[in-house]
């Protein structure tokens, strides 16, 4: 009666609001035209002129839900409305249409709310189960039974299960994370499959409609015999270390457990019960033998350790379970990563010691002592190396350098962890010295000397003086220069040679008269681009030739 009441009874709250809405409610599973609400009257529009000013509903779904009764000025459904299937997941269920009145350039937003009834049983996904159970189990055991659903919503939906047919079995519920019911099967008195084989029963699920309405499922226990002792592993939990690089397909561990019942009831076969997907990938558990073997390499960078729990399981369904530890030991399987983040390129020679060259980053993924790392740099070489913050070290000069004794370094810096054996990795800086200015032009002689004859004509070569310096580029070409010499107190030597600036070739000027001049010393100097010199002295000796006839 109260159901009937709900269904043809105007369920409506209807009110304008001030920006233009009106809102309704009607129950789901109405007939074609049936009320709605009194749009015409809420919203103060005459019926007579409704067609005169265009009033019409629109609705943007693809299904037509509402309509606009002509005379009446009531809103209607235009089709039976199903709750379930347009909020199947949706608590309050709710239409929206709008009511345009053309005439007046004004429309409405209308909100209905589909009101649910009861007009879905719980049912079952099987309607027929099959259990089996030892006739050793004990009391109080429990097994999980399938859920009903009902589709409906509120107090409508599913409530409560109940269990009939048979006393040696009782009936719990358990709530589920989301409130959710979830109904179990307990052994309430121990069974004996002499006495009894199968046990029908019923489970009967209902909703909290008025009337309520009942769904259910028919459950047949079969009993099993005498397999009244479960597989028992030897140890709770096996544990065991293994080395990162154990070859795929080696036998990690074994897990044992035993059956005291013979037959088929004793027959065992092991499998994974929780295990991360990634260990599902690297570990296979031999189903007979309850070896656990390697499928990949394992990698300790990447997991260490392992935890799975394994069951053993007889022809009986039943079961022990033990927990198995894998523990990944490092090895030294990686070098450390030297990597160079700064560096230079060039370095002047008189840079001060101390100097930076370069900043270097290292690490290791191994751990313990694989993955300590210490660097060094090789004998001989003008530079250290100095431990900075965290894994960096830097670069630095010892002591200053000389670009006239190397001028260019190819340092070696070396990596290497503390594994047995040692790994390691090196990286090379090359790195290229530039001169300064810190060598002066050196003669290759202090003297030089030479015979010229008097008779020699203008041009002709004298000697050829050569200095040289250990610097490089600007700072080491060398020019030559011509000091003044001096014969009888008086300067002659620029008058009478030429000295070529670039090659250090002394010629003469002009002819020599070995009756005038005999002897002329003179200095030469050699200057490079910083204005550093040498200085050397050139004796040359003029030698008699008969050039004059005897004077009576």
């Amino acid at each position: 009666r109260r159901q009937r009441a709900l269904v043809w009874g105007v369920l409506l709250l209807a009110w304008k609001a001030a920006w233009g809405q009106l809102r309704y409610s009607v129950p789901e599973e109405m007939p074609k035209g049936s009320f709605v609400g009194d749009v015409a009257k809420d919203l103060g529009l005459p019926v007579p002129v409704l067609g005169d000013r265009g009033v019409r509903i629109i609705e943007r779904g693809r299904t037509q839900y509402f309509a606009l009764h002509g005379k009446t000025g009531h809103l209607v459904t235009a089709e039976r409305i199903d709750r379930e299937q347009l909020c199947r997941l949706v608590e309050k269920c709710v239409l929206r249409c709008e009511l345009i009145v053309e005439g007046e350039m004004k429309f409405y937003e209308i909100e209905v709310e589909i009101i649910d009834i009861n007009d879905n049983s719980p049912n079952f996904k099987e309607i027929e189960l099959e259990q089996s159970i030892s006739e050793a189990t004990a009391t109080g055991s429990r097994f999980p039974l399938p859920d009903a659903h009902d589709p409906d919503s509120g107090q409508n939906s599913l409530q409560s299960y109940e269990l009939s047919g048979d006393e040696h079995f009782s009936l719990a519920v358990q709530a589920g994370p989301g409130g959710d019911q979830r109904p179990e099967l307990v052994l309430a008195k121990a069974l004996d499959r002499e006495e009894a084989a199968f046990h029908e029963l019923v489970l009967r699920a209902s909703d909290g409609g008025d009337p309520a309405r009942t769904g259910t499922a028919r459950i047949r226990v079969t009993v099993l015999d005498a397999n009244d002792n479960a597989p028992v592993f030897s140890q709770a939990e096996y544990t065991v270390r293994v080395p990162e690089d154990v070859p795929v397909g080696s036998v990690l561990v074994t897990v044992t457990a035993t059956d005291v019942d013979e037959g088929p009831n004793g027959n065992l076969k092991y499998s994974f019960h929780r295990i991360s997907e990634r260990a599902s990938e690297l570990f296979h558990l031999e189903s007979k033998t309850g070896e656990i073997t390697l499928k990949e390499n394992l990698d300790f960078e990447e997991i260490s350790s392992f935890e799975m729990q394994v069951q053993a399981r007889d022809d009986g369904a039943l079961f022990d379970a033990a927990k198995v530890t894998i523990s990944v030991t490092d090895i030294n399987d990686n070098s450390p990563e030297l990597t160079v983040s700064s560096a230079l390129t060039e370095i002047s020679e008189d840079a001060p010691s101390g100097t930076v060259v370069a900043l270097l980053h290292v690490q290791d993924r191994d751990s313990g002592a694989n993955g300590e790392v210490r660097c060094l740099l090789d004998r001989g070489v003008p530079f250290r190396l100095q431990s900075s913050q965290g894994n960096y070290y830097r670069v630095v000069t010892s002591r200053e350098l000389d670009r006239e004794q190397v001028s260019e370094y190819n340092i070696t810096v070396r990596a290497a962890d503390g594994g047995s054996p040692a790994l390691q990795s090196s990286a090379v800086l090359a790195l290229r010295v530039l001169d300064v200015n810190d060598n002066a032009p050196v003669f290759l002689q202090e003297r030089y000397s030479a015979r010229l004859a008097e008779n020699n004509a203008a041009g002709a070569l004298v000697l050829t003086v050569r200095a040289r310096d250990a610097d490089w580029g600007q700072n080491a070409r060398v020019r030559y220069r011509l000091a003044e010499g001096r014969v009888r107190e008086l300067p002659v030597a620029s008058e009478l040679f030429h000295l070529e600036s670039k090659t250090g070739e002394i010629t003469l000027k002009e002819n020599l008269d070995f009756e005038e001049i005999s002897t002329l010393e003179m200095e030469v100097q050699a200057r490079d681009g910083g204005e550093l010199f040498d200085a050397a002295k050139v004796r040359i000796a003029v030698t008699d030739v008969n050039d004059n006839a005897p004077e009576l």
